[in-house]
């Protein structure tokens, strides 16, 4: 995909560069909508740098099928939520919850650019397909920094509820959804969340895929068109189901649960947040199970047959229902 003269000149302004080449296609952006890039650069600061090139496609495809104007909307907007972010929340991540340096943007007609640091080339090369123990306490410490560094915070230009699954932007899946139970108790679970106490900003799709690891084992995380205002739950059931068997779940379940909130602890007292630390651990605790849920609802609605789908889950999705059931007036 040829790059728009404008953007030659954006990227070459942003990085003090004298001229660059495609180095690498690391990734087609999901239903055709673009490339992530990296650049090997000439003069200037950096020798290489990572570009997000947006461009609407003319045909929209989807590898499942969704091809609605509904699926369209919402990628649009996911769009400009992460050069929102870039722009105007990035600066506030430090190392604890590092992210790829903000560089530069433009945008002409359909097509965007986000111009950035490149993680490999700053100290963050690995990717991981499984984990073990130590990387796992690494995602998660990363996530309650994350989560601490916005708590309370106001998604300006965010999604307003953040996660690409969340209820409202996921209508069809809803109406195909076989599992009655689930289905008539989705829009409960989604209030329960959404009314919660504590809020902060929720990373939105922390798959392990979106972490990049260092020789040492630290992390720095990428793809942000989905943040927004959340529970911090939502990122943790979500990063620990797309890593660990269902048996691993349920085992670790504890573990996982104590070792984040340990984290969240240390990096509230550090940033000096003034919250009541037992009131939201208890809270965010009791909303794990929901959050569980809520996925597991989107997910047998936009893929039945979908690995993730398990007994784990199912367990964790019929005791929540049953909760409900008598929380109800």
């Amino acid at each position: 995909m040829q790059l728009h003269q404008r953007f030659q000149q954006t990227i070459l302004k942003a990085t003090g560069a004298n001229s660059f080449c495609v180095q690498q296609v690391i990734q087609e952006l999901w239903s055709g909508y673009g490339q992530i890039l990296r650049l090997q650069l000439r003069g200037g600061t950096y020798k290489s740098v990572v570009v997000k090139h947006v461009a609407l496609p003319n045909k929209q495809k989807h590898p499942r099928g969704w091809n609605s104007s509904i699926s369209h909307e919402r990628k649009i907007k996911s769009y400009e939520v992460e050069t929102a972010w870039y722009r105007n929340y990035a600066l506030s991540c430090d190392e604890a919850c590092k992210i790829p340096m903000f560089l530069g943007y433009d945008s002409v007609d359909d097509e965007v650019l986000i111009v950035m640091e490149d993680l490999d080339a700053v100290g963050y090369p690995l990717r991981k397909s499984s984990v073990d123990w130590k990387a796992i306490e690494h995602c998660l410490s990363w996530l309650a920094n994350f989560h601490a560094t916005f708590l309370n915070q106001e998604p300006k230009g965010l999604w307003e509820i953040g996660t690409y699954w969340h209820l409202k932007t996921r209508p069809e899946e809803l109406d195909v959804l076989t599992d009655e139970p689930l289905k008539e108790t989705a829009n409960l679970i989604d209030k329960k969340l959404n009314k919660a106490h504590f809020q902060t900003f929720v990373h939105g799709d922390a798959k392990l895929a979106n972490f990049c690891f260092s020789t040492n084992g630290s992390v720095a995380a990428v793809d942000f068109q989905y943040v927004g205002k959340g529970v911090g739950m939502k990122d943790l059931a979500y990063f620990i189901g797309s890593c660990l068997s269902e048996n691993d779940c349920e085992q670790l379940e504890s573990t996982i649960l104590n070792y984040y909130f340990s984290e969240l602890n240390a990096a509230i007292e550090k940033n000096k947040t003034p919250v009541d630390f037992r009131l939201l651990e208890k809270e965010w605790r009791e909303l794990y199970p929901y959050a569980w849920t809520d996925f597991h609802r989107f997910l047998k609605g936009w893929s039945p047959g979908h690995w993730k789908i398990n007994s784990y889950s199912e367990r964790i999705s019929r005791e929540v229902i049953n909760q409900l059931k008598y929380q109800k007036p």
